[in-house]
């Protein structure tokens, strides 16, 4: 019984990070500016500059591209 519990323990603190929600770097080629969004299936026109597993980490890295200035 012991190992079951052990076993499902581990697959949900292994199947929660999975459970996130990315957000999203986008580019607008016409107007060189990015933003940030957790769905971009609507972005058509946009191009994807990343996927992050935090807004935070997000900007960061939007700040750091320089076709995004």
């Amino acid at each position: 019984m012991k190992k079951y519990l052990v076993a499902a323990v581990l697959i949900v603190s292994f199947a929660t990070p999975a459970l996130a929600d990315a957000i999203y770097v986008m580019l607008n080629p016409t107007s060189h500016k990015c933003i940030t969004t957790k769905s971009p299936g609507h972005m058509h026109g946009y191009k994807m500059m990343g996927k992050y597993p935090s807004l935070g980490e997000a900007q960061t890295a939007m700040h750091r591209m320089t076709v995004c200035q």
